[in-house]
């Protein structure tokens, strides 16, 4: 990537553009399409819809979009006739494949003729949501002086587990040591490093910066700033997340994901608290409380040299612990019903849960945890057909009936023991894809950038698969 292609993309991050991206959404089914729409819409996203292959293709002619989501099979044409048509007509849009239909081959046939990935419907919102974020570069969230609660999320629950982990964030809020948080993906870790922002009597913003989705080549830049003049495109002085955040907190999401050259800038930062912009002599005085996370295991990664053990002594002062949603299933009632609450406000229609309904929440075990219920809901009240949402509106039955691994939990929804043809489309893709990655990187030595190479796609391409997959390496 060039200089000035990759300060373009810092500035879109920055909203500097002036616009929100806008995603051009591809399906003739309506339901799907309110959903796509809602949730894209709620990451500050625009969104036109077009219900086949020639509305699409009218709108294309006549504005430019960020992401097209497209439908493989539609009424009036084929999503990989469409596909093939932005790569050729508009190549700066990078293109998903959603379908129900087909089976790897269609994917590898999507992905072949130029999708930047794929998803499979029922869509699960997390996973569109990762990969919007990929192809597309949202502004970093910050907040001054802003509550959990002005967000509409808050740690909720009434469990030992839960008062636990609050206990603990109300105890150290107001220390100024760093902090590191654990917890599975989906567990409230960036809620956790909100409160304790909240809590902390700090004036600053809170900065939240997810480090697995900043390409590598912009990661000092991003994190440091720069001066006018420092490369090509750098029309005007700017900020890093260490700028943004002074007298504040930054949340360090997945720190996991840093790369080692990165990690030893940014211990030093944290160290003697100054930092230094790409382009200038000096340095800037600093004052930032660091909060990070990961869902990985940092000492494991540390003995596989993959991780500064240095670094994780600086960060890890402080432990804080995330329960799984599986160790608080008394909770779940009430975050449903608040979750609810807020989705209502947001969306200005009201939902209730039927006993079945809420039988099914409670059965199911949450890989995702409360990300993923709140998902499920999100996707249970735009295709309910009224105010009930009843146990089927969950689409949640295939999970809870599907048989257990042996030796896994009686909710493991990942290793059950049926053949890959009996699994829904997305898990059987993911399978074969999973296998293909795991190759390519023992065959290259665990190197990612050959690894990339021997499979036909981009690095970042590559990492993003990599973080949805769920794939340590």
């Amino acid at each position: 990537m060039s200089s000035s292609r990759a300060t373009g993309q810092a500035q879109r991050r920055s909203g500097s553009g002036g616009r929100n991206p806008r995603v051009l959404v591809v399906d003739d089914e309506a339901d799907l399409r309110e959903l796509l729409e809602l949730t894209l819409v709620r990451m500050g996203l625009d969104v036109d819809l077009a219900d086949g292959v020639g509305a699409a293709r009218s709108l294309l002619s006549q504005r430019s979009y960020d992401l097209c989501l497209t439908d493989m099979r539609m009424a009036d044409g084929d999503g990989l006739e469409l596909v093939r048509h932005v790569c050729e007509q508009h190549g700066n849009t990078p293109v998903a494949v959603i379908t129900a239909h087909g089976s790897t081959d269609n994917a590898v046939a999507a992905l072949k003729a130029g999708a930047f990935d794929y998803l499979a419907k029922p869509v699960a919102l997390e996973q569109l949501r990762t990969l919007v974020r990929s192809a597309i570069d949202i502004p970093v969230r910050a907040s001054h002086g802003a509550s959990a609660r002005a967000h509409g999320r808050t740690l909720l629950g009434d469990s030992p587990a839960m008062n636990e982990a609050r206990s603990m964030i109300d105890r150290i809020a107001g220390k100024l040591a760093p902090v590191y948080i654990t917890g599975e993906s989906g567990s409230g870790k960036e809620l956790a490093a909100r409160r304790i922002h909240e809590l902390s009597g700090r004036s600053g913003a809170f900065v939240a910066v997810n480090c697995g989705a900043i390409p590598e080549n912009l990661m000092e830049s991003e994190f440091f700033g720069f001066r006018k003049g420092a490369f090509t495109g750098a029309d005007e002085d700017r900020e890093g997340f260490f700028q943004a955040a002074n007298g504040g907190t930054l949340f360090l999401d997945e720190i996991a994901d840093l790369p080692l050259t990165m990690q030893v800038k940014l211990l030093r930062v944290i160290q003697e608290k100054q930092v230094r912009r790409l382009g200038s002599s000096g340095e800037e005085v600093v004052d930032v409380r660091v909060v990070s996370a990961t869902h990985q295991n940092l000492a494991a990664l540390v003995n596989a040299g993959r991780f500064r053990q240095d670094l994780l002594y600086r960060i890890n002062v402080i432990e804080i612990r995330m329960p799984a949603l599986r160790e608080f299933r008394e909770d779940i009632p009430a975050l449903a019903t608040a979750i609810l609450e807020r989705l209502a406000t947001e969306s200005g229609r009201a939902a209730t849960l039927t006993a079945d309904a809420l039988r099914d929440l409670a059965a199911y075990d949450y890989p995702g945890n409360v990300r993923e219920l709140e998902n499920v809901l999100e996707r249970a009240m735009a295709l309910a057909s009224g105010e009930s949402i009843e146990g089927a509106d969950l689409r949640l039955s295939p999970l809870l009936a599907r048989p257990a691994a042996p030796g896994s939990g009686a909710g493991d929804v990942r290793e059950g023991t049926e053949s890959s043809s009996d699994m829904p489309l997305q898990e059987s893709l993911d399978r074969v894809e999973r296998e293909l990655i795991l190759e390519a990187l023992e065959s290259s030595g665990h190197n990612r950038t050959a690894a990339a190479k021997r499979l036909g796609v981009t690095f970042r391409s590559l990492r993003y698969r990599l973080q949805r997959l769920n794939i340590a390496d």
